[in-house]
């Protein structure tokens, strides 16, 4: 098995985070990793992670984009990592995470389209054509709400082409770039209160702020992962 890579999750600032509790319970439970370290803020029932923080003025996208680049500048972050969301849940054990993709991005653009046109589609839409650009006609969508393997080296020089772009699709472009083909998978992220779209068997689950405070999947994930772990101040549960 190869050596256990650092996870890398960026946090924007405020709110005690329950979601955070429960993803890094999950990572600590099923997912193999040397170190965590949180970029932006890290709340204070918060242990025994790494913490790079940030100035978060800009816009969510920026925010991000931001925290991965200093994630990638990091010498002290293993050279290739796994990017995660403060909502990413690993439900059962993996020996090591499996690169995941969403198929062509000119079926998440229908998809998307079909719903609304704000600024995740024209960054979907810029980060696409980056890419149609840079020779890549057809290119996948990595934009699955589950961890990436990321290699610091190649994440930089994807974002340094996309300098331009306010609103950069970070994993979409730097998968095409870097050639990380993958498995294609249905997102994971759970929308709804009902229960549906998931069950026992499912090995990655993400939420909404709704669904995971009063929908089905929330009880779900908090079932599954009921005791503290070692990223938690002694004693909170």
């Amino acid at each position: 098995m190869s050596t256990p890579l650092d996870i890398v999750v960026p946090v924007r600032e405020g709110a005690a985070n329950e979601p955070l509790r429960y993803a890094l319970r999950s990572w600590a439970a099923h997912l193999p990793h040397r170190r965590v370290w949180i970029v932006g803020y890290r709340p204070r029932w918060v242990a025994n992670v790494e913490h790079i923080p940030t100035r978060q003025t800009g816009t969510k996208y920026e925010n991000t984009t931001l925290a991965v680049r200093l994630a990638c500048e990091n010498d002290e972050i293993s050279e290739t990592f796994l990017l995660a969301n403060d909502d990413m849940f690993v439900m059962h054990p993996v020996t090591e995470m499996p690169v995941l993709h969403r198929g062509p991005v000119r079926k998440v653009e229908a998809y998307y389209a079909s719903r609304a046109n704000g600024k995740y589609l024209r960054g979907l839409r810029e980060t696409r054509d980056l890419l149609v650009e840079l020779g890549h006609p057809d290119p996948i969508s990595y934009e699955l709400h589950v961890p990436m393997p990321v290699q610091r080296a190649g994440m930089l020089t994807a974002l340094g082409q996309a300098r331009h772009l306010d609103v950069v699709h970070k994993r979409t472009l730097y998968g095409n770039l870097a050639g990380l083909g993958g498995e294609q998978i249905r997102d994971v992220k759970i929308l709804h209160r009902a229960p549906r779209g998931y069950g026992p068997d499912s090995p990655f689950l993400s939420t909404m702020p709704d669904s995971f405070a009063a929908g089905h999947v929330g009880q779900f994930i908090r079932r599954a992962f009921p005791k503290p772990c070692r990223y938690e101040t002694t004693g909170r549960r």
